[in-house]
C-alpha cells in the first residue's frame, strides 16, 4: 500500500510496513507505556490530550486523526479537543492536565532547556513522579509515532 505522492516529491515508503520488526517494538513499547500511566492514575483523556498536542505541535496528521477518535471515546469532549492547541488560554483542562500539556511540550521541544525547568517545577505541583514519569513516556512514544508517520506519509482518508 503506497499513499499519493505530491507534484515534486519522491515516493515514501511506509517505514512500519518496511520494517515490522522495529514497529512491532515501538507498538508493546507504547503498550508498555499506557499500563504505566494508567498504574500511575493517569486516565486516559489525560493521556490522549498528551498524544494530540505532541502530534499537533509536530504537525502530524495521521496521528492527530487517530488519536482525536481515542479522545472522544475516552470521554473527552469536542470543545476541548477544538482549543487544546491554545490550552493555555481557557480554563476547560484541570491542573493535572495543564501540567501534562507544559510537559509534554517540552518533552518534544528537547531542545529548550527553560521550557524542561518550568515545566518539572509546575508538574511537582500536581503530578507524583511516578505521573511525571508517566507523561514523559508518553510524549516520548507518541514523538516516535509521529516520527513514523511523518516520514511514512500515512495518508488521512476521508470517512
Amino acid at each position: 500500500m503506497t499513499s499519493p505522492v505530491p507534484a515534486g516529491t519522491a515516493r515514501r515508503i511506509f517505514i512500519d510496513k518496511q520494517s515490522p520488526k522495529a514497529y512491532h517494538a515501538l507498538v508493546q513499547t507504547s503498550e508498555t507505556v499506557r499500563a504505566v500511566a494508567a498504574d500511575a492514575g493517569l486516565d486516559r483523556v489525560l493521556v490522549e490530550l498528551v498524544n494530540l498536542r505532541v502530534s499537533q505541535l509536530n504537525g502530524c496528521a495521521y496521528c492527530l486523526h487517530l488519536h482525536t477518535r481515542a479522545a472522544l471515546r475516552a470521554g473527552d469532549t469536542p470543545q476541548r479537543l477544538g482549543v487544546l492547541a491554545a490550552w493555555r488560554e481557557t480554563d476547560l483542562f484541570t491542573p493535572a492536565e495543564r501540567a501534562a500539556l507544559a510537559l509534554a511540550e517540552a518533552t518534544t521541544a528537547a531542545a529548550d532547556t527553560a521550557a524542561q525547568d518550568t515545566a518539572w517545577a509546575a508538574a511537582r505541583d500536581v503530578l507524583t513522579e511516578d505521573q511525571i514519569s508517566a507523561v514523559t513516556w508518553v510524549a516520548v512514544t507518541i514523538n516516535a509515532f509521529n516520527r513514523v508517520s511523518i516520514m511514512s506519509r500515512h495518508p488521512v482518508r476521508a470517512e
